[in-house]
This record gives structure tokens, sequence and C-alpha cells, in this order.
């Protein structure tokens, strides 16, 4: 009688190879009994050949920076997005979306760029995003998330979504130093006074003196 079996291959690695690689593999069979009896060493085989192929696998990895520290209110931070190719064939980003919790908290679109350039088999590419507070910003810890797709993904009809998100923390803006000219302020102002009159020589002085020397106030009898 003919029975029908199920061949199952695993431990192979389908990352490390890439997208649509063959090899061929042999199955070898034989007979060890026929009509429920035995049949005598070695027996009766035969071999078939097969051909196994390494699927393509879309899958991306997205990663953004933390901050170094918080922000103040009115500035900006540049975070950066690296996106990582897992899969097993070129691909790049798709879409990209970019969101927050804070109102008054804007992104720019610097991550555009990671939908131009592909991005090989276990490669990378990086972008940086701006996130800018605006001056009346409350002090708050802002969750920013990054989600992108597979391009490769969604040209063959899938899906392969990734996302990562990091917290930023925004403090009030910096106190402006004040001019010191309040009523606390008790230095003197200072006075240039400047004359037109004409300056003594030294001669002159000189004489003044000698004169004064000479003439003693008279005592009244």
């Amino acid at each position: 009688d003919n029975k029908s079996f199920t061949l199952t291959v695993s431990g192979i690695d389908v990352w490390s190879y890439a997208a649509d690689s063959k090899e061929e593999f042999t199955i070898s069979a034989t007979l060890v009994t026929r009509a429920g009896l035995p049949i005598g060493l070695p027996g009766e085989g035969q071999e078939a050949m097969g051909e196994l192929k390494i699927p393509t696998i879309y899958s991306l990895d997205v990663d953004i920076s933390d901050p170094v520290g918080p922000m103040n209110a009115g500035s900006d931070v540049i975070l950066t997005v690296t996106v990582t190719n897992r899969g097993n064939v070129q691909d790049k980003v798709g879409e990209v979306e970019v969101s927050d919790n804070c109102p008054l908290l804007t992104t720019d679109n610097g991550l555009d760029s990671l939908m131009t350039n592909n991005i090989g088999a276990g490669q990378s590419a990086e972008a940086n995003l701006i996130a800018t507070a605006s001056e009346s910003h409350p002090r708050r810890n802002c969750k920013i998330e990054v989600s992108i797709s597979s391009n490769g993904a969604m040209n063959s009809g899938g899906s392969a979504i990734a996302d990562d998100d990091t917290s930023v923390t925004v403090e009030p803006p910096l106190d402006e130093p004040e001019e010191n000219n309040g009523p606390g302020d008790t230095s003197d102002p200072v006075e240039n006074v400047s004359s037109s009159l004409p300056g003594l020589g030294i001669t002159t002085l000189i004489c003044v003196l000698a004169v004064a020397s000479i003439v003693t106030p008279r005592r009244l009898k």
C-alpha cells in the first residue's frame, strides 16, 4: 500500500540567508517489508531530490534615542531615530508616524528621508527628529512615539509595523536676569562736573601765594 508522509525541515535560520535562496536536498527511502513480510538486507531503496527555498522576510526595527536631560519651554531637543532591517531582503520605510501627548509640543518631518533610502539586510539608517516646546509649555513629561511600516511588506500585500517611544521632560523657561536699577539699588550716581574757565598756570599761582604772605591785617588801636 502507498502511504503519504509529511517532511518537516527545522533548525534553519532563515534570517541568515538571502530571500529566495535555493538549496537541493536528497530523500532516501528503504523498503524493509513487503506485504507484512520482512525483506532481507539491504532491502530495496529509492532516492528523490527536493529543493528548499528561503522565504522573503520583511522586518524593520525602530529605536528612538532618549534625551540627555530635560528641556526648557521655548527650546527644542534633537532625538535620533534608527531603523534597522532585520529581514533578509532589501527594504525601506513605507510610512512613518510621529505622535505625542503634549498639545504644545511640535515635531518636524525630519524622518521623511527614511522613506527614500533603501536599507540592506542587516543594515541601519538614521534620521534626526526635532521636538520643539512652545514658550508657554507647562512643566510636564511628554511621551513621543515613532511608528514605521515596511515598504516591502506593503507592496507584497502584507504588513510589518514597528514602533518605539521615549519621554521628554519640559521645564518652565529660564528666568531672565533683572537690571540693577530697582529700589534696592543704593549706589550713588557719579557726576562729572566740567568748567569752561581757564586753568591757572603754575607761575600765576606762585605770585598769588607770595602776595598773600606779605600782606598782613592791620591791628586796630
